[in-house]
């Protein structure tokens, strides 16, 4: 199936008979006839549920859908965008490990790695996505145990060389995770370019309605980790605290890490979403291929407005000829990269925040990538948290604007800019 079937179709099959939907299995529990039945689902000798905490029908039927659209062998929904990013490194990475992360990424992916997770004793060395094949190969250590970004920038908008990265990272014997939130599967599977675990924060364009809060991470099912098991003795040596199971003996390429993840993070983390909020979920990915193509579509000529605008100091967006990562935008995202651009208001901090105020039909939000026009100052709101040497770290400049294209009607989002900005420069 192409990726807009797969929107449809993908992950549930109604049998004769049963809820064309997929169903809403809410219960906290599920019921036996023997223990023996309930032992085989512990000793992870048979599927089945035994416990929402750890998983539920409903979400592995979404889980499934987001598999297939990106190509994957095996998925894992989780309560958020951030406990997926939180799992994707903790599943491979423990106290006294080291991962290679781009310094381009999310504020709050930024602070869980640089911050909470450093005080779990791993180690972040961040780089410029940017940086020469020497800086990277530098950033590497004994104990690196996976490298880290995005494939589009939150908000820089930076485009991420998986190609590069995945070589890189393979070349040391580790995983490349991808946060491929803004870009979606509908516009770059990281997976035909190497990576071998994407996350997204289902969030944003996945659910594309400002509706439910969600996550999800998902396993290429190619990287091979028992040849390289004395780096991951979490997949390659037997879980006590599981059975002694070795997931990847078990499990093999294909699920030996989303089991892990779920069998033991999911189990005692229980960072997992309600079934409702799944269900939901699926309705925004029906409409993904439709809604994405127009989001990126408006961006588009958004962007080329802000561009010949007297009033702006600049433009980012991969999509505009001359972008620094036109090329690379080309070559992972033909189609349209996404519906965010970044831009700067003549006058600085106090002019951008007179546009915002002046702004009717787009909202100030800190959300981004859904169905409504959205506006942010980033240095102020979601990178507040972050020094000035960080914020350029992160390509983040204190007057920049990140302006999350709709899919309302494309004159009406810029005459609503042309408005605001006409008052900002007086």
């Amino acid at each position: 199936m192409r990726q807009e079937t797969k929107c449809i179709e993908a992950g549930y099959t109604p049998k004769n008979g049963e809820s064309r939907m997929i169903p809403i299995v809410q219960s906290t529990t599920f019921k036996y006839d023997t223990s023996a039945d309930m032992a085989k689902l512990f000793e992870l000798e048979a599927e089945g549920y035994f416990y929402t905490r750890l998983q539920n029908p409903t979400n592995d039927y979404v889980a499934a859908k987001i598999a297939a659209l990106e190509g994957g062998t095996a998925a894992m929904m989780t309560s958020s965008g951030q406990a997926a990013s939180f799992f994707s490194v903790f599943n491979i990475a423990t106290q006294g490990d080291h991962v290679v992360a781009s310094a381009s990424i999310y504020g709050g992916t930024f602070n869980l790695f640089n911050v909470t997770m450093r005080r779990m004793g791993i180690d972040f060395t961040f780089v410029d996505p940017d940086c020469s094949d020497e800086e990277l190969e530098a950033a590497f250590k004994p104990n690196t145990k996976a490298v880290f970004g995005e494939t589009i920038a939150n908000p820089s908008l930076k485009v991420f060389d998986i190609e590069r990265f995945a070589k890189k990272a393979h070349e040391h014997g580790v995983p490349l995770i991808v946060d491929n939130t803004f870009a979606t599967p509908i516009n770059c599977r990281p997976f035909e370019w190497g990576a071998d675990i994407v996350i997204h924060s289902t969030t944003k364009y996945m659910d594309g309605h400002d509706a439910t809060v969600g996550g999800v991470i998902v396993d290429s099912g190619k990287f091979d980790w028992m040849a390289h098991a004395e780096k991951f003795p979490g997949l390659c040596t037997p879980d006590e605290s599981y059975h002694g199971i070795t997931y990847a003996e078990k499990f093999g390429k294909e699920k030996a890490y989303i089991t892990k993840a779920t069998a033991q993070l999911m189990r005692d983390l229980g960072s997992i979403p309600s079934p409702m909020n799944c269900y939901m979920l699926n309705l925004g990915l029906e409409s993904l291929a439709v809604r994405v193509a127009r989001h990126c579509e408006n961006a588009q000529k958004v962007a080329e407005f802000l561009q010949a605008n007297e009033n702006v100091n600049y433009v980012t967006y991969p999509g505009l000829k001359g972008n620094k990562y036109y090329d690379l935008a080309q070559k992972y995202l033909p189609n349209g990269s996404c519906g965010v651009i970044s831009f700067g208001v003549k006058g600085g901090r106090a002019a951008a925040e007179e546009f915002m105020k002046n702004l009717k039909l787009a909202i100030i939000a800190t959300h981004v990538a859904d169905a409504h026009t959205c506006v942010l100052h980033p240095a102020s709101s979601t990178h507040a948290q972050l020094t000035d040497e960080e914020l350029v770290e992160c390509g983040v400049k204190p007057d920049m604007i990140r302006l999350s294209v709709g899919i309302e009607n494309v004159d009406d989002i810029m005459e609503d800019i042309a408005q605001a900005l006409s008052k900002a420069s007086k």
